[in-house]
């Protein structure tokens, strides 16, 4: 297992401005961000990627530069076959318009996601975002596309708010919850119950353990492993920049093994998801 190659089922491209968070200086902490194709790829090859989701990168409270990324990733999809796109997109109703230029690419080449996020503001319980959630949603159904959302503890993207979207558009769509609902108490509730739950009710819901807390990857596997359900749920992903991938990577194999769960997590889940 040491030397499979593996799928990166989330990761980011763009360089963001330097923004002063918290009310401290102006900084990037994004540090090892990529602002090219070409360092994107000699990162894969460092890594020993051979297939990659690549996402816009955002942060900073401006979503226009985010969606200025879009045009980025496709770029990197048409130089690369290792490489598939997730395209920015937002809940804010004030978006609109930059929704409706992102979600009119969705049929281009590459394209497997629609991501969102509430960090720079919105929720899912808002009904101001309920038309921009449903135009990403529908336009996901309609292209046959993931959804992926950002999930972190507390506020606007916590599991709680965040997975009232499972249970409006997860019949028919497929979402992919990023972070593993992000934080101890986030991973409890899913791990413990809710993850399955869904599972069990029809609700097409995916994960990746980037940004978990150590006890989590661990628990999760041996909860599909008990359950016998969910072992087709669960992705690997580095959430680069943001994340650290030789890290990420060391965690989850170290949970998963060397077995068929493990290239089902490393690998082949990726390629069902994504073809």
């Amino acid at each position: 297992m040491a030397t499979t190659l593996v799928h990166d089922a989330h990761r980011h491209i763009g360089l963001l401005p330097a923004y002063p968070f918290y009310g401290g200086p102006p900084v990037h902490p994004d540090s090892s961000a990529r602002g090219t194709v070409a360092e994107l790829l000699a990162d894969l090859d460092a890594e020993g990627t051979e297939r990659a989701l690549v996402i816009p990168n955002y942060g900073v409270p401006d979503p226009a530069v985010s969606f200025s990324f879009n045009e980025l990733v496709l770029e990197a999809v048409a130089k690369d076959d290792r490489i598939s796109c997730g395209l920015w997109c937002s809940p804010r109703p004030q978006d609109t318009e930059l929704n409706a230029t992102a979600l009119a690419l969705a049929a281009e080449k590459g394209v497997k996601v629609l991501k969102t996020s509430f960090l720079l503001g919105g929720r899912a319980d808002d009904e101001a975002c309920r038309p921009q959630l449903d135009r990403i949603f529908d336009t996901a159904r309609e292209h046959g596309l993931v959804v992926h959302v950002h999930t972190s503890s507390g506020g606007a993207s916590d599991i709680d708010t965040v997975g009232s979207l499972v249970e409006r558009y997860g019949d028919d769509v497929k979402i992919h919850l990023v972070h593993l609902g992000g934080g101890v108490s986030a991973h409890i509730k899913l791990i413990g119950s809710r993850l399955f739950d869904w599972i069990e009710a029809g609700k097409q819901v995916y994960t990746d353990t980037s940004w978990a807390v150590g006890f989590a990857p661990r628990w999760l596997v041996k909860e599909i492993e008990r359950r016998g359900i969910g072992h087709d749920r669960l992705l690997f992903a580095s959430d680069e920049p943001w994340g650290d991938h030789a890290g990420e990577l060391a965690r989850l194999r170290a949970a998963a093994g060397d077995g068929e769960l493990g290239d089902m997590i490393l690998r082949r889940n990726f390629d069902s998801l994504y073809g």
